[in-house]
Formats: C-alpha cells, sequence, structure tokens
C-alpha cells in the first residue's frame, strides 16, 4: 500500500511539474493544437453546464482559467481549481476576479453538497484513479446538480481514427517545440490515445453514481462532451 501512495505521490507531482512549465503559454498551444477550434469547444461546454446566475460552479483542471471566466459570464459564481500553481498564477493574473483553488481531484477541499454544477475540460485523463475523481465530484455536487466532462475522445469515422492516432504522435511534439517542452506535448499525446472511448467513459460515471448520463460528438468525436447528474 506505501508503495502504490509513493507512486501515485510522484505521479501527481511530475503532472504538476509538467503544467507548471508549460502554463504561460498553454492557451496559444492549444489554440494551434486545436486548429483554432478550441474556442467552439469551450462555447459547446458552457452550453453543456447552462450556468445560471448566482450558481455555484466548480471548474476543475482550469488551467489559466479561461473556461472560469466563460462560465463566470453568465452570472454564476466560479471557483478555478487546479493542482498546478504555475496555471493559477497565470489565472488570477488574467481574471482575478473569480475564485481560486489548488485542489486535488481526489481529494477536494469543500464540503459536501456545496455546488450546483462540476466541470473538468482536458484534465480527467491527467487524475491517476478517473473512478475516484468523479465520486469526489459527486460528493460536492448538490442533489439536482451536474457534472459536465469535456475530454478529447475517439473519432467516430474509422477511416479518419486511423489517420488521428497516426498523426497525433508526431504533430504535437512537433509544434511542442513553440513551447520549448517536448516531453510534455509527448505526454499529451500519449494519454489522449490511451484514454476511454464515449461509450466506456459513460460507464465509469455511471458506476461513479451519475445518473441519466449521456454525451455529444464535437468535431467527429476528437472531443466529446459528457453530462450527467446526481440524484
Amino acid at each position: 500500500m506505501q508503495n502504490e501512495r509513493a507512486t501515485l505521490d510522484k505521479r501527481r507531482a511530475d503532472v504538476q511539474r509538467m503544467f507548471d512549465g508549460v502554463a504561460h503559454r498553454y492557451n496559444l498551444m492549444n489554440s494551434i493544437m486545436s486548429g483554432g477550434q478550441d474556442k467552439a469547444w469551450r462555447r459547446a461546454t458552457v452550453a453543456a453546464i447552462a450556468p445560471l446566475p448566482g450558481e455555484q460552479v466548480l471548474d476543475l483542471a482550469a488551467g489559466t482559467a479561461k473556461s472560469s471566466a466563460a462560465i463566470a459570464e453568465s452570472g454564476a459564481r466560479v471557483t478555478a481549481a487546479d493542482l498546478s500553481y504555475g496555471m493559477l498564477h497565470e489565472g488570477m493574473t488574467s481574471f482575478p476576479f473569480l475564485d481560486f483553488a489548488n485542489a486535488d481531484a481526489m481529494a477536494l477541499p469543500f464540503a459536501d453538497d456545496t455546488f450546483d454544477a462540476v466541470t473538468i475540460s482536458y484534465g480527467l485523463r491527467n487524475i491517476e484513479d478517473t473512478s475516484a475523481a468523479l465520486r469526489e465530484m459527486l460528493r460536492v455536487t448538490r442533489p439536482g446538480g451536474r457534472l459536465v466532462v469535456n475530454e478529447f475522445s475517439t473519432p467516430t469515422n474509422a477511416a479518419f481514427r486511423h489517420v488521428y492516432s497516426t498523426y497525433l504522435p508526431a504533430a504535437l511534439p512537433a509544434m511542442a517545440r513553440l513551447s520549448s517542452n517536448r516531453a510534455a506535448y509527448e505526454y499529451l499525446a500519449e494519454s489522449i490515445l490511451a484514454w476511454p472511448d464515449q461509450p466506456t467513459l459513460a460507464a465509469l460515471m455511471a458506476d461513479a453514481g451519475w445518473n441519466r448520463v449521456e454525451w455529444r460528438n464535437l468535431s467527429g468525436g476528437i472531443v466529446a462532451l459528457h453530462r450527467g447528474w446526481k440524484a
């Protein structure tokens, strides 16, 4: 048990350092690597959350908090949470009106039934135990509240899926030369290709206690929005 815990702690620290190292150019790299689609994906995520004025929303793996700021435009009160201090620093500099928290998604520093909605974009696959994180998100969500997961997924067209799986490991590290952190983007490509497909993630959410789980593909399944509710 101690060895397993030490391994998890080391992986968490490695991921934290990796995102600290790319924080300064994170938004630029996201835009380049997504071909500019990141803005449309962000809008779709906010629409899926459907935040209302005065609601409490937790944005996990918020990075530089661009997603959090987009949610806050609705009048909701948003807490931008991330494990990386580098990302939080960038977010606090750009969006000082938001609430910020350094948070481990597997042990969230919030009371039960705190938030009307929880969301996480492109961060769930970086957490050591997906199911544990989904259960923690359920714990801090109020009854009747919802979860929206925005994550890279599996293209639905078989031919495009083959091209995508070949392109990604080569293209991301090449583009990452702009960030001076090639290893981080090699990890990114590997984590995307290893991530479960849409039905598998939906099943994990249901097993963690989320009800009425559904998903919507964006850009042919390159990204998928999964949504569930707390009973």
